[in-house]
């Protein structure tokens, strides 16, 4: 995946050093999913799976390919001005690749319930209990204007977890320097097809299959 540097508002200063390895890097591939499209059902049909994932995500794979393409020959020409106008796209296709492929591991067919051990202990701390901290992330993620992310992330200063939005597909990382742990979807081609325009609906089905393991293995990592 794309450095982080790339999508940090506070980067502009650091970009030269790192876009040197896009002159030698591969291409980014779609991942597969690690269940079948129809796996998570009733909660998220098949329908939505297959096109959020085989057209959708695979969109921002082309696209972030072409893009880096085209920021390589900018860049061996050096002419910063083309550099400069591809930004926005290597932060929008960069950033749907680096979400979805987050997105597909913190759902499974088995998840749903509470987490547990160190990440449920840290739920608590943090948010008082795992009922607020539910009703808080889905309270953001509905408010979330038009399409993008609510999300659960590590402050890693701050040794805490925290509660974000992020718009369109902003990564969580890259824009705000929290590390991220759980991200919910909320642009309408994840829910559109099975819940129309009530939002609400989805974010209450999707935490039947939330993923704790993987949320888990995620917390686990950050803090070392």
């Amino acid at each position: 995946l794309l450095p982080s540097v790339f999508f940090s508002s506070r980067s502009s200063a650091k970009l030269i050093a790192p876009l040197g390895c896009l002159v030698s890097r591969q291409k980014h591939t779609l991942p597969d999913l690690p269940y079948d499209y129809g796996a998570l059902e009733p909660h998220i049909n098949a329908e939505i799976m297959q096109l959020h994932h085989s057209k959708h995500h695979a969109t921002y794979v082309n696209n972030l390919n072409v893009t880096e393409e085209k920021y390589k020959e900018a860049l061996a020409k050096g002419d910063v001005t083309a550099q400069v106008s591809l930004q926005l796209a290597l932060k929008f296709n960069g950033g749907g690749h680096i979400n979805h492929t987050i997105f597909w591991t913190n759902l499974s067919p088995n998840g749903g319930g509470e987490p547990k051990g160190e990440l449920m202990e840290a739920i608590k701390r943090d948010f008082g209990s795992f009922a607020n901290f539910k009703e808080k992330l889905t309270a953001v993620s509905v408010g979330v204007q038009g399409s993008g992310w609510g999300w659960l992330g590590y402050n890693k200063e701050q040794g805490r977890l925290q509660i974000a939005a992020c718009a369109n597909q902003d990564p969580l990382q890259g824009t705000t320097g929290l590390i991220p742990l759980l991200g919910i979807d909320v642009w309408e081609h994840a829910y559109y097809l099975q819940y129309k325009n009530v939002r609400p609906d989805y974010l209450k089905a999707i935490w039947n299959v939330i993923n704790w393991e993987n949320v888990s293995s995620r917390y686990a990592t950050c803090k070392k």
